[in-house]
């Protein structure tokens, strides 16, 4: 033990050392100990996890609510009724990505083929990232378009003529290697 008035060996010169009649402690700056520094975690993550969200907030695009909703409820007749449209001519579709990132829709029974197809590709979410296409024909039934890459993840899509009177749907996670088969819903 060392006596008083003396410091001990292992202790640096450059800290104090506080004493008590049971003890040697050494006085470290506030630096040097744990507790400050969690304390000052919580808020710092807090701050960051702030920053991260209004950033989301700005950056992304979010749907807004129709103006219109109750025109749009009404027309939901109109719709169901290019869903029976498409029933009662017997139009089915097949749809698959081509590898250089186009569509390509084969199209059968209905009779007469289109002139051209309409495609809409919608995101569950994002309004944003919705895109429509219109494929023209490559071969009797066979519908091609070379649009850019379709970016990865759920998508609904519906399947039309250029005339709106019938329409198939679907729901197509992507990438995908298999094709979707559109059939008409029965409702």
């Amino acid at each position: 033990m060392a006596l008083q008035g003396e410091k001990p060996a292992s202790m640096p010169e450059r800290h104090t050392v506080h004493r008590s009649p049971f003890t040697v402690h050494e006085k470290k700056p506030w630096y040097r100990h744990p507790w400050p520094w969690l304390l000052f975690a919580g808020p710092a993550v807090v701050a960051v996890a702030g920053s991260v969200t209004i950033w989301l907030a700005i950056s992304s695009s979010d749907g807004l609510v129709a103006d219109d909703y109750y025109k749009r409820g009404l027309a939901i007749n109109q719709v169901l009724g290019r869903d029976r449209r498409a029933a009662s001519l017997g139009i089915r579709a097949t749809v698959s990505q081509e590898p250089q990132g186009g569509l390509r829709v084969a199209l059968s029974g209905g009779g007469s083929l289109p002139a051209a197809l309409t495609v809409q590709l919608i995101h569950p979410t994002r309004a944003g990232h919705d895109r429509t296409l219109v494929l023209e024909p490559v071969a009797r039934g066979v519908y091609r378009s070379d649009a850019l890459p379709i970016p990865a993840g759920r998508r609904y899509i519906i399947v039309g003529d250029e005339a709106g009177s019938w329409r198939l749907t679907g729901e197509w996670i992507l990438p995908s290697v298999r094709p979707l088969e559109l059939v008409p819903s029965r409702d």
